[in-house]
């Protein structure tokens, strides 16, 4: 079933990628695995934010989900989490859309000062609720024409994404923006894939 998880909205500053705002699509995970499951699909947001370029956009597929980001050349970024089956094309024109909306409602000098999702931009959980079905958004993609000429580059994991020698297992240890139990949760998840996968 095509699922859209969460949306996004970050601005990028040369030390790090800072959260805006952001709205989330839960309820298929258990109730007690929620708010773990949140914190670890900010922190993969961020972590592709900061590793994304600006004026690029990207889809980096990790596990079971696909994180479409687009970094724009004013550090403002956009970031959804779907599954593999909801469409590329459609995740990007909505990340534009969403930016170009966010532009238009904030202004960038208060992108630069904002602290960690306190801006009010109350449409984007209506975003994530109309989006689910890609089809609904099949007027959007008509307008947005210029998508098509647009490279968006394909990442078959988030490792793909960081600098050479670094490696998500680190990363997700030195963290100071997750839990104990968000850890707990990334090798507990990391340990299952691995010993269900066949080479």
């Amino acid at each position: 079933m095509v699922k859209l998880f969460a949306l996004s909205i970050f601005y990028k500053s040369p030390t790090e990628a800072r959260l805006l705002k952001s709205a989330y699509d839960l309820q298929s995970f258990s109730f007690f695995q929620r708010s773990t499951v949140e914190e670890f699909m900010t922190f993969a947001s961020k972590t592709i934010v900061e590793r994304t370029q600006l004026a690029m956009r990207q889809s980096v597929k990790q596990e079971a989900y696909m994180c479409h980001v687009y970094v724009r050349s004013d550090n403002l970024a956009g970031v959804i989490i779907a599954d593999h089956e909801y469409p590329q094309r459609v995740a990007h024109t909505l990340i534009t859309k969403i930016l170009d909306e966010f532009t238009a409602k904030t202004s960038s000098d208060v992108w630069e000062t904002a602290t960690e999702n306190t801006i009010d931009f109350p449409v984007l959980p209506a975003y994530l609720a109309r989006y689910q079905d890609p089809k609904e958004a099949d007027a959007l993609t008509k307008m947005q024409n210029d998508l098509d000429e647009t490279k968006i580059i394909l990442k078959n994991t988030i490792e793909a994404v960081l600098e050479r020698g670094e490696k998500l297992d680190d990363m997700v240890i030195k963290s100071e923006n997750l839990s104990i139990q968000s850890k707990a949760f990334y090798k507990t998840a990391k340990k299952t894939n691995s010993c269900c996968s066949f080479s």
